[in-house]
């Protein structure tokens, strides 16, 4: 299992209730940083402490074949670009249906500036959060 990968419904359900749809050229994408503090006070437990990313390919986008060489080339693009990503944040990664077609190195270009604008985002709410509390 790789600890990287966002794999519940729930936690994809999170994803979506606590951030707003960005836009880059061929990926749409989600993100909001993990809370430490569950709404009770009680500690939350995560199986990883880095960042998680997530992937939805829709039947909208091809059939079978065509999604899964969608989806291999966006986990390629992901490993590469992971390092990028320190906080304990969640993404959600939406390719377009041109993914299939474009150059690899673009698409690499494409999600390692997404992990760069989502990295500063968690960044400066970590920075603005008092000392103590969860950040959104």
């Amino acid at each position: 299992m790789q600890p990287h990968r966002l794999r519940k419904h729930v936690d994809y359900q999170l994803v979506y209730k606590a951030s707003r749809k960005q836009f880059g050229k061929q990926i749409a994408y989600f993100h909001t940083l993990r809370p430490s503090v569950g709404k009770d006070g009680s500690a939350l437990r995560s199986d990883t402490l880095g960042p998680r990313v997530g992937l939805t390919v829709p039947k909208a986008l091809g059939k079978a074949v065509d999604r899964n060489r969608i989806k291999r080339r966006m986990r390629e693009a992901v490993r590469r670009a992971l390092p990028l990503l320190t906080a304990p944040v969640d993404v959600i990664l939406h390719p377009k249906r041109s993914v299939i077609e474009a150059d690899f190195a673009v698409l690499e270009r494409e999600v390692s500036v997404i992990f760069r604008s989502v990295q500063a985002a968690c960044e400066r709410a970590s920075a603005k959060a008092p000392v103590g509390a969860a950040a959104r």
